[in-house]
């Protein structure tokens, strides 16, 4: 038998509480002495280690993502990368359950930490905004309430600290779809085909307010929960295209036949622009919540908005193209939906 089985045969044996006291019997005689109980005084001024960060690469590919009611809705050929279908990296999550009043990173509250650090122009207007809504009193970001769930998405590496072209194009990504059609007891149809999105990621929030069972009302007068998902990104698409054969978006757009190359979205002209460092905005909440209309509990999408300029440089029909298509000031606001099943 070896030097020792006895005795881990023996303590193996034990409870919890007589494993802890064994192990502590192994250790050096000082570290046992330095072990000294803590009072209440002491006890109230320990505190855990401030959230958690994840460093991320990825590359995500889905062959099919379907919907079937009567019919059936796919996506077909999903495929999440770099550009030039590389690894996505240099993605950082910062993670945190926040305290009362406690100021956690948020939007481009790192633009604001640097401007005020002297790295950055302050005379820039965009600079300039990003100070006066993120340099707050208790640091750089946003003052959020005990218990909300805080996730923040940025870069590992941002490059030159003076440089905001490397800030903006520190996360690069690319998106690919073959096609999305749907299919029926007639056959199948293709919505939109060969699209392609390459980009930047900009800061995205994604948040969880926790507001306990809290409920407030929309100017609509439907009851949504106070603990809500909210979502707020930036980002901006440097070039695009896809095949629209048949399809309506967002109940505006009805076009068949359509083609679109060399898409562009960003927020760089109009009147529209200030705080956004050129990149298209994003927002939108997510909780519970039932219709004043109907009555009907769903699922509420609501405080929606949209701004970006919408560039189609070359817009075909039928193949044939019909020149340049220009949005500036595209802006989706007000927006509230109900989503329920029948």
């Amino acid at each position: 038998m070896k030097p020792g089985a006895n005795m881990y045969r023996t303590y193996s044996k034990l409870p919890l509480t007589g494993t802890l006291l064994a192990a502590a019997s192994l250790l050096p005689v000082p570290a046992v002495a330095d072990f000294q109980p803590l009072n209440d005084s002491a006890m109230s001024s320990v505190t855990g280690q401030a959230g958690v960060t994840i460093e991320l690469e990825t590359k995500l590919n889905i062959d099919s993502l379907t919907w079937t009611d009567e019919g059936t809705l796919g996506v077909n050929g999903i495929r999440l990368s770099g550009h030039n279908d590389s690894v996505l990296d240099n993605l950082k999550l910062t993670v945190d359950i926040a305290g009362e009043g406690e100021v956690l990173t948020h939007g481009f509250s790192e633009i604001a930490r640097r401007a005020d650090a002297g790295l950055l122009d302050s005379s820039d207007p965009d600079v300039a905004d990003a100070l006066a809504r993120y340099a707050l009193s208790g640091g750089y970001g946003k003052k959020f309430n005990s218990g909300d769930l805080v996730i923040h998405l940025g870069a590992t590496d941002y490059g030159d600290p003076t440089s905001l072209a490397d800030y903006l194009q520190a996360v690069d990504f690319e998106l690919a779809i073959d096609s999305v059609t749907t299919t029926g007891s007639e056959g199948s149809a293709n919505l939109f085909s060969n699209i392609f999105l390459q980009g930047y990621v900009g800061p995205t929030d994604l948040v969880i307010r926790n507001g306990g069972t809290s409920t407030r009302t929309l100017a609509n007068g439907n009851s949504v929960s106070g603990s809500e998902l909210q979502l707020d990104t930036h980002f901006e698409i440097t070039n695009g295209s896809l095949d629209w054969e048949a399809a309506d978006v967002i109940l505006l757009f009805n076009f068949a036949a359509v083609g679109i190359e060399g898409l562009q979205i960003h927020n760089r002209r109009g009147d529209d622009t200030l705080g956004h460092f050129g990149m298209a905005h994003a927002t939108a909440r997510l909780a519970k919540g039932t219709s004043a209309g109907s009555g009907k509990d769903g699922l509420s999408i609501h405080d929606v908005e949209f701004r970006a300029d919408i560039d189609m440089p070359v817009f075909k029909i039928g193949g044939t193209s019909i020149g340049t298509v220009q949005f500036t000031d595209f802006a989706i606001t007000d927006t509230t939906m109900m989503v329920y099943g029948r």
